[in-house]
């Protein structure tokens, strides 16, 4: 039986590691990676270590950006009067393909009491002060229909109603259990337009 060199393994393992590879998929990118030019292989591992260096959590929304404020926040032509909360950035990056052109909160999660999450892990507290100045006209909340985005969503309901921020959820045009990220562009928008008071 054929052994395997050492670095190949500790590559296929570093692979499987990654949400959505499976063994025979971490094996196939690492022997891709075996035969592709040497620049091809340097240009992936320099764009990794890229990715942790020269990026941030913007500080006003906590969106992944290379600026703090991102270019979302101080983009002279967004409205500035609503903000739909999302759990992650692949969220935010399905309403912007549906042409959103409000602001966005990242919680960067939900509330899953199976998974020990709960509000104080996630970016919720930081909305409130957004929410101060009265600028803010509308809160959309778009997380997730799942038990974890529903339940997420009701607890910021009652955290922001008291302010007097009109607060919206977005249509059920997606599916119940499904993703944002996962859903088509005419979906989103039909959510977005469909929109009602929580």
């Amino acid at each position: 039986m054929a052994t395997i060199p050492k670095v190949v393994r500790d590559l296929i393992d570093a692979f499987e590691r990654l949400p959505g590879i499976g063994p025979k998929t971490a094996q196939r990118l690492t022997y891709y990676l075996l035969h592709a030019p040497k620049e091809e292989a340097k240009a992936l591992a320099e764009s990794a270590l890229a990715l942790k260096e020269k990026t941030v959590l913007c500080s006003v929304c906590f969106n992944i950006s290379e600026t703090d404020p991102c270019e979302i926040e101080t983009d002279p032509l967004r409205d500035k009067s609503v903000i739909a909360v999302v759990e992650d950035p692949l969220d935010m990056l399905a309403l912007e393909r549906a042409n959103f052109k409000g602001l966005y909160h990242v919680l960067h999660g939900a509330i899953s009491p199976l998974e020990n999450i709960g509000p104080e892990e996630l970016h919720i507290r930081e909305l409130l002060p957004r929410l101060k100045d009265g600028t803010i006209k509308e809160i959309i909340l778009a997380t997730n229909p799942t038990m974890e985005g529903e339940a997420t969503a009701m607890y910021i309901d009652r955290l922001i109603r008291p302010l007097g921020v009109k607060v919206t959820r977005i249509a059920r045009g997606l599916p119940v259990g499904g993703d944002l990220e996962y859903a088509d562009e005419t979906t989103l928008s039909r959510a977005l337009e469909g929109r009602k008071e929580y």
